[in-house]
C-alpha cells in the first residue's frame, strides 16, 4: 500500500495488534514489489497485508514471494491487485469489503431522506431569498412519507442501505438479476424489473459492480423513465450512470442527483454539474475516511488473527465472486 495509507489506516493499536499476531516490521511498506529494499521482506512472506494503492500481483510479482499464501486487504474492492494469477497460486484472500460498506450505506440513507424532504431545494431557496419561507410552499410535494425507493443490486452495500431504511415508512423495490422474489420478500422489498424500478421509484440508489454489463446501465433510455422529481443517487462507479445522459436530464431540471462517484471521476471544470442546483457532487467521500478507517484496519486484522490461529475468514473473497462484485 501507499505509505500514507498506512498512516491513516494504522493507529497505535492497529500496529500493536498487527505485531502481536504477524512477524513484521510494521514500518516496511512496499509500494513497489520489484524494490530491491524489499527483496528480501517478500521473499519470506507468508502474507500480505494490503490497501489501497497495491500494485498488481502479478505471476512475475509472486515469484518474488515463493511462500506467499495469503492476501488480507484492509479496503473493500480486490480488482485491482488480485489477478488470475493469484488463484493459478491457490492463495486465499480476505478483505475489509464489509467494514468498508457501513459508511457508504450511511451516506446513501443519509441522501435518501435529504432528498426526499428536498433538503437541497428548500436550503437555495432560502440562500437566495434571505428572509421568510413559506415552508409548505418550499417543500410542496416533499416528504419522506411512503416514498418509493429503488435499490439497484443486492450487494453489501445495497443491502446494508435496505437495513437501515427498515424504520422509516418507505416502500422499497429491489432490482438484482441474482435476487428472487423470495429472497427479496426476507430482505422486506419487492424485486421488480429494472425499468419498472425506474418508473415507479421517486428516488433510485445505484450499488451495482462495474462491469461489462452494467457499463451505463443508467442511459438515456432509462434515465427516461424516471419520474419527474425523481432523485438518482450514484455511490458506486461512475460508469454506471451515462454521464452526458444525465446531465442533459438534469440541465432540464426534470431530475434531480446525489453523486458521489462520476465518470470520468473527477468531472472537467466546464461540467455544469458543479453548478446546477439540482445536484449535490461530492468527492468520492461515501466510502471510509477520517475516523472509519479505523474500523476497516481492524476488520483486516480480525481476519489476520484467523489465519495465524487457521481459522477460516470470516469474509473471504473467492474468484467467482469477482464476476458479479465490485
Amino acid at each position: 500500500m501507499d505509505a500514507s495509507v498506512r498512516e491513516a489506516l494504522f493507529d497505535a493499536a492497529a500496529l500493536e495488534r498487527l505485531v502481536a499476531v504477524a512477524d513484521t516490521d510494521p514500518s516496511l511498506v512496499v509500494r513497489d514489489f520489484t524494490d530491491p529494499a524489499a527483496a528480501e521482506a517478500l521473499a519470506d512472506a507468508e502474507a500480505l497485508l494490503t490497501g489501497w494503492g497495491c500494485p498488481p500481483l502479478t505471476a512475475e510479482a509472486l515469484a518474488r514471494m515463493p511462500r506467499l499464501r495469503t492476501v488480507v486487504h484492509a479496503a473493500g474492492s480486490v480488482k485491482h491487485h488480485i489477478t488470475a494469477a493469484c488463484w493459478e497460486r491457490g492463495l486465499t484472500v480476505a478483505s475489509a469489503a464489509g467494514a468498508n460498506a457501513l459508511p457508504v450505506a450511511e451516506y446513501t440513507v443519509a441522501a435518501i431522506l435529504f432528498s426526499g424532504k428536498r433538503v437541497l431545494h428548500s436550503a437555495r431557496v432560502y440562500r437566495e431569498k434571505r428572509s421568510w419561507v413559506s415552508p409548505i410552499d418550499v417543500i410542496g410535494s416533499g416528504g419522506n412519507h411512503q416514498r418509493t425507493v429503488g435499490v439497484v443490486g443486492a450487494s453489501r452495500i445495497g443491502r446494508r442501505v435496505i437495513e437501515l431504511l427498515r424504520p422509516y415508512d418507505l416502500h422499497v423495490l429491489l432490482h438484482d438479476p441474482y435476487v428472487d422474489d423470495e429472497q427479496a420478500a426476507e430482505m422486506g422489498v419487492r424485486a421488480v424489473s429494472l425499468d419498472a424500478l425506474a418508473r415507479s421509484s421517486d428516488i433510485v440508489t445505484i450499488h451495482a459492480p462495474e462491469l461489462p454489463e452494467t457499463r451505463h446501465l443508467f442511459d438515456r433510455a432509462r434515465l427516461a423513465l424516471l419520474p419527474d422529481g425523481a432523485t438518482l443517487i450514484n455511490t458506486s462507479r461512475g460508469s454506471l450512470v451515462d454521464t452526458a445522459a444525465l446531465t442533459e436530464e438534469l440541465l432540464t431540471g426534470r431530475l434531480n442527483a446525489v453523486l458521489d462517484v462520476t465518470d470520468p471521476e473527477v468531472l472537467p471544470a466546464s461540467s455544469p454539474l458543479y453548478d446546477l442546483p439540482n445536484v449535490l457532487l461530492t468527492p468520492h467521500v461515501a466510502g471510509s475516511l477520517g475516523n472509519e478507517l479505523g474500523r476497516m484496519a481492524h476488520a483486516a486484522l480480525d481476519e489476520l488473527e484467523r489465519y495465524a490461529r487457521a481459522v477460516p475468514y470470516a469474509d473471504p473473497v473467492r474468484a467467482e465472486d469477482l464476476t458479479r462484485s465490485a
